[in-house]
């Protein structure tokens, strides 16, 4: 048995001389009572409580606090809930499971360029884990202390949160926490996010290759410079007329969308619905485009061609049309394109146009160009490519060199949506790529895996198999030293017909890049005993963009 503090004394609201004291965490069962006690996989004594204190500051920088600490139940399971911040005003959160712990921590990671609207305790690519739904975790995250408009970047602090250190200080205040409540120290530490919470993640592999023994990146913005500017900036210009109205809005995408499956549904083998690597289509928008007066309900104008002909090209050099990165959309992922690139109404705005200016606004250039500065003034050029190099190690998280991290016993899981309408995987590809020539086959195969979900979008849904656990097969890597290779995926598919409505479960095996999941010729293919492992179907690596040496390897810095 081991004993809960019934006091959680904290020195830490105005540093080493201040004090935050709380009875509330404790078991609602015996609440009240000066002992609590509960079995523990670790240790079977049984202690009186008393009274500890843990210096915050001395982990979280001067001003961390505590602002909060209540018992609380998430899905049936008793939590600890402390909230607090790191200086200057980087909000994190704790739940510590009453008496669920398995001496595991888990952090989570943020999205966009989190603040307000941070993920609450949310976590992605776990569907079934029974570890983290049944509370065997304490997990944690944090707001980076950003904001949705990038002016957070004004204050050197709050940038320096936002591109790395908050989930540092994160993770050393939960573990300093951790080992306060429950008297030991977490025998396991995990990181899972998506987006940015994918680049927070392989940041942390990068900076701090010993505070995760492992970590789940999804669709990561590590390329964040390319990926906030060139990206997003040429998504949203492209699809804007002279009067800056929309020329592709949402009515119109199915016609673009059934297009391109009915060209390249059966490329992988199977009719499903689904490209299981888009690189192997070549569907051209010119062929469904309309033809002198004809009736466009069925056929793109071509204004609308041009913007599908943009999105599936990606960022190019004005001047001599060359690649500037490797972002371009993917064939299949149409649908996603709705509120990103693509209003959700008729005269909407983009998250594509909101995301480039917060970030052109304030993040990414030497000389700030503050509030001003519109996608007008952005120029897709080789030169814009310069202007980005002084913030590139402090921002970017692609060095292809995670030697460290694997001399920690780290484990990486690269993940991807094929489908993603918000970052591209090819930039995942082509980061997984350079990883390997740098580090050699080998030593990416000691410790990497990369997974790659058809017609999943960006952290999930979509018309793929977007439900599945990639955290437990970490957990058996990690502590059991069983590595992942088939990952089991599924989703839900309406296949109603006329005058009738069902819904068809439909599984399928993944298994890790570049192998893909090949129909086996017999069964049913929404059965995932129909399919088994296939060799890649495309097998050239990424061609020449202009930031290309983006991919070095570099040596990160502490300051912009």
């Amino acid at each position: 048995m081991k004993t809960l503090y019934a006091s959680l004394v904290v020195a830490a609201l105005l540093g080493p001389n201040s004090v935050f004291a709380t009875d509330e965490c404790v078991d609602a069962t015996a609440a009240g009572s000066s002992t609590v006690t509960q079995s523990s996989p670790s240790t079977s004594s049984s202690t009186s409580t008393t009274t500890t204190s843990v210096d915050l500051s001395s982990v979280g920088g001067s001003g961390t606090n505590i602002t909060e600490a209540s018992e609380t139940e998430v899905d049936g399971v008793s939590y600890c809930y402390v909230e607090g911040y790191l200086p200057p005003a980087a909000k994190w959160m704790l739940r510590l499971p009453v008496s669920t712990w398995t001496q595991r921590y888990l952090q989570a990671g943020c999205g966009g360029l989190c603040g307000p609207t941070m993920a609450a305790l949310s976590v992605v690519a776990a569907e079934g884990s029974d570890t983290y739904e049944n509370g065997h975790f304490a997990i944690a995250t944090t707001d980076m202390d950003g904001t949705t408009d990038g002016s957070f970047a004004l204050n050197e602090e709050a940038f320096i949160n936002f591109a790395y250190l908050a989930v540092h200080n994160t993770a050393e205040v939960s573990k300093a926490l951790i080992k306060q409540y429950y008297g030991q120290e977490q025998a396991y530490a995990y990181f899972n996010g998506c987006s940015d919470g994918g680049r927070e993640a392989v940041m942390s592999a990068l900076r701090y290759p010993e505070d995760f023994n492992g970590i789940v990146a999804g669709a990561p913005a590590f390329l964040f410079q390319f990926q906030n500017s060139f990206h997003h900036a040429w998504d949203a210009v492209s699809n804007l007329d002279d009067n800056h109205e929309a020329i592709f809005n949402p009515s119109r995408i199915p016609i673009l969308h059934d297009a391109v499956i009915a060209a390249c549904d059966t490329l992988d083998g199977v009719e499903d619905g689904l490209l299981a690597d888009p690189r192997i289509c070549s569907f051209d928008p010119s062929t469904i485009q309309c033809v002198d007066d004809a009736d466009n309900s069925t056929c793109l104008t071509a204004a609308e061609t041009q913007v599908a002909v943009d999105f599936y090209t990606g960022p190019m050099d004005e001047a001599t049309s060359e690649h500037l990165t490797v972002s371009e959309l993917q064939f299949g992922s149409e649908n996603a394109w709705v509120g990103v690139g693509i209003p959700a109404t008729d005269g909407g705005s983009v998250a594509s146009e909101s995301m480039a200016l917060a970030t052109l606004r304030y993040l990414i250039f030497e000389d700030t160009p503050g509030e001003n500065y519109t996608l007008s003034d952005f120029v897709f050029a080789n030169s814009t490519i310069e202007l980005l190099k002084p913030h590139h190690p402090f921002l970017d998280a692609v060095s292809p060199d995670l030697s460290p991290f694997r001399a920690a016993g780290g484990k990486l899981i690269l993940w991807h949506g094929w489908a993603d309408q918000h970052i591209s995987p090819r930039t995942t590809i082509a980061y997984h790529e350079k990883l390997v020539d740098n580090m050699g086959a080998d030593a990416v195969e000691d410790f990497s895996r990369m997974y790659l979900f058809p017609g999943v979008w960006h952290c999930g849904e979509g018309e793929g198999m977007a439900s599945f656990d990639l955290l437990t097969p970490m957990l058996n890597w990690v502590e059991a030293g069983e590595a992942p290779h088939e990952i089991a995926t599924s989703t839900e598919v309406d296949s109603s017909t006329s005058g009738s409505s069902s819904t068809v479960y439909r599984t399928r095996p993944a298994y890790p890049y570049p192998s893909v999941a090949t129909y086996s010729g017999a069964g049913d293919v929404n059965n995932a005993s129909s399919w088994e492992e296939g060799s890649a179907l495309f097998t050239n690596l990424t061609g020449y963009w202009l930031g290309e040496s983006f991919f070095d390897v570099f040596t990160p810095v502490m300051k912009p």
